[in-house]
């Protein structure tokens, strides 16, 4: 049976699981919002998604730009976990591997440090 969770619960589990990432992860992150929605607006089953221009291939931002983006999606993360400590994994390792698309690192990078 999945976790079930209120989008409000939902996001406070996200926010702890994002301030109990390392600090080295974090601390390089500038100009990043990370959201919640519910799934993907294009239909596909994706648990996380980064939406910007990763560290690698941007220059310095300018006034007013918008910030890139990692979105995490309730629903599939909630039909993807039995327990509430798998869903907590899971958003981790969400979180992790969408923070390393912001820093450049593609998922043969990621899983060589690691982070998913």
């Amino acid at each position: 049976m999945p976790v079930a969770l209120t989008a409000e619960e939902f996001e406070r589990l996200v926010s702890e699981e994002l301030d109990g990432l390392p600090a080295g992860m974090l601390d390089g992150l500038e100009n990043v919002a990370f959201v919640v929605e519910d799934r993907s607006e294009d239909g596909q089953d994706l648990l996380g998604r980064y939406d910007g221009v990763d560290l690698t291939r941007r220059g310095r931002y300018g006034f007013a730009e918008l910030p890139d983006r990692v979105v995490v999606y309730r629903l599939p993360h909630l039909a993807a976990a039995a327990t509430v400590e798998d869903l907590r994994t899971e958003v981790r390792t969400t979180l992790v591997h969408e923070i390393g698309h912001f820093y450049g690192l593609d998922d043969d990078r990621l899983h060589e440090r690691g982070w998913a």
